[in-house]
């Protein structure tokens, strides 16, 4: 079986919801319910990847792993490298799990839904994605769509672009994309050597770059939609998500 390390991306310098990885639910930092749900998961080894000491220090009050990474990355995929960098400098890791530090009520299945795809040998980055369902979602460009074919594998699809825009145009259903994302090494160490890509910085939308360069990326079609925090609207509804289970 391959090996896998997830690593949970967090930083402070949220706008929108500030100090978000420390905000409490349910008597505990946000960030120590995703470290939670990644155990859960028993997918591999979990580390925290993080610029903040006092993340560390939650964290590793409950026993977690956590390492301090520079502050000035520009994306979560560049902190997760450093991450792997450091706490695998052998290369013991074939997969690389991209969870972000955002999604507290994660479904540990969700988590091997996405690792899922990485089982066979044509993807190299694989990713989760939900029917939409919400009618208002079909045009929110915060809402990202994945347009994807069918690889032959029933709910999975090879992703062909992702798009803040309603497509594809036509009958049928569109699908929500989420920022999970499960590399090859290899894959994780290509990917943040490149550039930022022509279309990545048209549609703020960092996969684009992988795409654009001509890697494979395969999308797991799963039922459960994850919470995203976002806003202090998204912090409440994951609160009471949490508080019902």
């Amino acid at each position: 079986m391959q090996r896998t390390l997830i690593v949970i991306p967090a930083r402070m310098q949220s706008t929108r919801l500030p100090d978000k990885p420390l905000v409490d639910i349910a008597g505990e930092p946000m960030i120590v319910h995703v470290w939670r749900r990644a155990m859960a998961a028993e997918r591999g080894r979990v580390v925290v990847a993080t610029d903040t000491e006092a993340i560390v220090a939650a964290v590793r009050k409950v026993g977690g792993e956590a390492v301090l990474t520079r502050a000035d990355h520009v994306s979560g995929s560049d902190r997760v490298f450093e991450a792997v960098s450091r706490v695998d400098a052998e290369g013991d890791f074939e997969i690389i799990l991209n969870l972000q530090g955002d999604l507290p009520a994660v479904q540990p299945e969700t988590i091997g839904a996405c690792l899922a795809p990485l089982q066979d040998k044509g993807p190299q980055i694989a990713t989760i994605a939900a029917l939409i369902t919400n009618a208002e979602d079909r045009t929110n460009p915060n809402s990202v769509k994945v347009i994807g074919t069918p690889t032959g594998v029933p709910g999975r699809l090879r992703a062909l672009y992702f798009t803040r825009a309603t497509a594809p145009a036509g009958e049928g259903p569109l699908y929500h994309h989420f920022g999970m994302y499960a590399y090859r090494r290899s894959a994780l160490e290509r990917f943040v050597s490149l550039r930022p890509s022509t279309l990545e910085k048209r549609e703020q939308l960092e996969q684009l770059r992988a795409l654009e360069d001509g890697m494979r990326i395969d999308v797991s079609l799963v039922d459960r939609v994850p919470v995203e925090v976002n806003t202090p609207a998204d912090l409440e509804r994951a609160r009471r998500l949490i508080a019902g289970q």
